[in-house]
């Protein structure tokens, strides 16, 4: 297995400290605080550690400090109910001795019901697309130093946009956007692997969706962009190292917040898992103020 997706596998693999009391590390993904993707996927492994013949279906989180990379977390999961069908978990997410983090999640016992759900958008597939890696590479040296690193950071997921992407000359335009996305080498079998790494990814541009109406000049404006909760719902099964499309829109912004939606599709068109979330955009531009 290549050694950033092994690396991403151990971080996913909680300590356990206590019954219920569990510590993971941190990464340094290029961005100033911990990425949200990584607390997500490490909260939901944790609850899943406390439920047994269940599939996690929903979760619903909030960000409540930013994280530091350079410190471990630890995760209390509060073994909130285990009724017949469904087990509640509430998982907290502590640093330096306060709460960065919480999340509600709800497992369920595998039933059969009613089945339909939305259609795939009709894009390109994946083999006709570059990767983001190569796509950015001619601009690199003209983009920022806080962006460089981000963008040129080793990445346990292949990523190909659908629509072009224009860091340097942004225009206004349509609040979607639409990638497919695979972890870089073949993953064990377990579905648990599977879904908190779909966790971890799901928090990957969902926000940024929100400020495609407005051209931001990254290096002209001055953007500040954080998660401020997430949602995710689990539909059926799927595999992370065969090509998932993440199709993403935002119906709202206002107040300083932006709204953005996802769906998660595999390559012959199955809707796996849907996402929703807001986001705190702020905004200060060249010689303002």
């Amino acid at each position: 297995m290549q050694p950033v997706l092994a690396d991403l596998l151990h971080l996913l693999k909680l300590e356990r400290i206590e019954d219920n009391i569990f510590r993971g590390e941190s990464r340094d993904i290029g961005s100033p605080r911990v990425y949200g993707g990584q607390v997500l996927g490490q909260a939901l492994s944790a609850a899943a550690c406390t439920v047994e013949d269940r599939e996690v279906h929903s979760l619903h989180a909030y960000f409540l400090r930013a994280g530091d990379v350079e410190a471990d977390i630890v995760y209390n999961v509060d073994r909130a109910r285990d009724g017949r069908s469904f087990s509640n978990r509430r998982v907290v997410a502590i640093q330096h001795g306060r709460q960065i983090f919480n999340m509600t999640a709800s497992f369920q016992k595998p039933e059969e019901g009613l089945e339909h759900q939305a259609k795939m958008p009709d894009v390109p597939p994946p083999d006709n697309l570059e990767d983001i890696r190569d796509m950015t590479a001619a601009v690199l040296d003209m983009i920022p130093e806080k962006m460089h690193r981000y963008y040129t950071h080793e990445r346990p997921f292949e990523v190909r946009p659908v629509q072009p992407i224009a860091l340097l000359t942004p225009e206004k335009a349509e609040p979607r956007q639409i990638f497919w996305f695979k972890a870089v080498d073949v993953l064990p079998d377990d579905p648990e692997i599977h879904r908190s790494l779909l966790a971890y990814v799901s928090d990957y541009q969902l926000v940024a969706t929100s400020t495609l109406p407005h051209g931001i000049r990254f290096e002209k404006d001055s953007l500040q962009l954080a998660s401020l909760d997430h949602a995710m719902w689990f539909h059926r099964p799927f595999r992370i190292d065969d090509w998932l499309l993440y199709s993403m829109d935002s119906p709202n912004a206002c107040e300083a917040r932006g709204l953005a939606r996802g769906e998660i599709y595999t390559r012959d068109g199955v809707l796996v898992a849907s996402t929703a979330q807001e986001g705190l955009i702020r905004i200060w531009s060249e010689g303002a103020g």
